[in-house]
């Protein structure tokens, strides 16, 4: 599943992701995406983020 939602960036910071989203020839929003899950991936092997039980508790 996926879900979407609004992020705001400042002005340089949209500016570089457009600018490399148009050098790998892909849609900006599609970037963006790959590059917060790319971060997430690292967050979770780094150990930020607690296992995905405790990740539900908390929504529930």
């Amino acid at each position: 599943m996926s879900r979407k939602f609004s992020v705001t960036v400042p002005d340089y910071v949209f500016e570089d992701l457009e600018l490399l989203a148009q050098i790998q020839g892909r849609p900006t929003a599609a970037l963006a995406a790959f590059l917060i899950e790319t971060a997430m991936r690292e967050a979770k092997e780094r150990g930020e983020l607690p296992p995905k039980e405790h990740n539900q508790e908390k929504l529930a």
